[in-house]
């Protein structure tokens, strides 16, 4: 993930000590912060599945709403790396579809394609951080002010 940003040129900071709930921050420019937090993802039901919850030993499983901003998902079998918004997967499990659904429904559903870090600018990505609510059309390229 570090590799992928920075080869992208972004600015990538690794967080000193222990306990924080994201793994790496992006300097957008200005005062703007993006934290990251990294996940393995893997195939299940035609999807990228991955964890987007944190067990906070001995206080169970929390949720990174609030304390990262997104998540960048690692997906072995294709070497694929995907930039996924905290709020836009469920809290505990995060799903991006590899698949067309056996009824190609497509309102909804999160194409893994669209969040691939290739699609992500850093005016994407500083939106995202801005303190705007946000909310997501089809794919991050088209993010929109509420």
């Amino acid at each position: 993930m570090l590799a992928a940003l920075v080869a992208r040129g972004f600015d990538v900071s690794i967080p000193f000590g222990g306990g924080q709930p994201y793994d790496l921050i992006v300097d957008l420019g200005g005062t703007a912060l993006l934290r990251v937090q990294c996940k393995m993802g893997w195939a299940g039901g035609g999807c990228v599945r991955f964890n987007a919850r944190s067990t906070d030993h001995g206080h169970g499983p929390r949720s990174y709403r609030g304390p990262a901003d997104i998540s960048g998902v690692y997906f072995p079998p294709s070497r694929s790396i995907f930039l996924v918004p905290i709020v836009a997967v469920a809290e505990f499990e995060g799903r991006l579809r590899l698949e067309p659904t056996r009824n190609n429904q497509r309102r909804g559903i999160r194409f893994a394609a669209d969040y691939a870090i290739d699609r992500w600018t850093r005016d994407d990505l500083r939106r995202l951080v801005s303190g705007v609510r946000i909310r997501f059309v089809d794919k991050p390229r088209e993010l929109a002010a509420a």
